[in-house]
């Protein structure tokens, strides 16, 4: 057998990429210079769209009219449109049900999720075969719009937040991934909590979880974003419009091309536009995400590749 060798590692430099194989051809300037070059690229395409976004909600009018819309480059820098947005009108009210429905649906979905990967990952539990059978068949089937409506409006759900969190509180593949996690862990670790004396439960909170940290974060920011930036459900189950959540009045003001009602004086004294207002209920929308992104990266790629490759 062969013995691999690889260039020792550069202790002075513990930033710098890991070595290379012996048998792996050190990259071309020519490559390295056109990765740069398509990375570069590829953060413009994305940061240039929110740079715009950015700086228009922090233009005043004057300097909004004077770019003839979206404005590229700042001209003075001014906080007025968040301040009204954030004075207790309709805005902020959507952004503080958009947050509850998050919490809420998150805390119950990763509940419903986590217990139901675990069992399934038992291959001794009761059913558990006809179960994933059952679960994998609504990946490629499901009942369609009109009967789900149906079934919401049957059980009462209408003009109710629980209609924003039953209704996608679970995913088939979310609990696909946290069952390949679990399937991963060794089972000598739990016979040998069960031969402590400990329950399922106790095995599941103690052992299994604080092991899958990596998917757990993962799948947690998955359900996160899908609540937060979920619109379809309030705009098919709630009618009364003090109900809806954040998503939706940002639909709202860019249809309507103009500022709500409501958000004080600013906008007759000329010196708040409405673009502004959307640009800044659009980065009130993303801002969430783009906190949270940053802190769950690390765990990734572990917690997708390794839930997702084992079982």
């Amino acid at each position: 057998m062969t013995a691999v060798i690889e260039k020792p590692a550069n202790k002075s430099r513990p930033w710098a990429a890991p070595p290379r194989p012996a048998w792996e051809e050190e990259p071309s300037k020519a490559g390295l210079a056109g990765k740069g070059i398509a990375l570069s690229f590829a953060c413009l395409a994305i940061l240039f769209p929110l740079w715009i976004v950015i700086v228009t909600s922090l233009s005043s009018r004057k300097t909004i009219d004077e770019a003839g819309g979206l404005v590229l480059v700042p001209k003075g820098i001014t906080f007025i449109a968040y301040q009204e947005l954030l004075s207790g009108g309709q805005v902020t009210r959507a952004a503080i049900i958009s947050i509850l429905v998050t919490l809420v649906g998150t805390l119950f979905s990763m509940a419903v999720s986590v217990l139901c990967a675990y069992g399934l990952s038992r291959s001794g539990s009761l059913g558990h075969r006809w179960i994933l059978m059952t679960l994998l068949a609504t990946m490629f089937f499901s009942a369609g719009l009109i009967p789900t409506y149906l079934l919401v409006q049957s059980l009462g759900l209408m003009d109710s937040y629980l209609a924003l969190i039953l209704p996608s509180a679970i995913s088939v593949f979310n609990i696909l991934v946290l069952r390949g996690f679990f399937m991963g862990i060794s089972q000598e670790l739990i016979d040998s909590a069960r031969i402590d004396g400990a329950g399922d439960f106790r095995i599941l909170r103690q052992i299994v979880m604080p092991l899958s940290r990596a998917v757990l974060a993962v799948i947690t920011l998955f359900y996160a974003v899908g609540y937060w930036s979920a619109w379809f459900n309030a705009s098919l189950y709630l009618n009364d419009q003090d109900m809806m959540p954040l998503q939706n009045v940002m639909i709202q003001l860019v249809q309507k091309q103009e500022a709500p009602v409501g958000l004080g004086q600013a906008i007759k004294t000329g010196q708040l536009s409405g673009l502004a207002v959307q640009m800044a209920v659009m980065v009130m929308a993303l801002l969430p995400v783009a906190v949270l992104s940053p802190f769950v990266q690390r765990h990734f790629k572990k917690g997708m590749l390794t839930g997702a490759v084992k079982g």
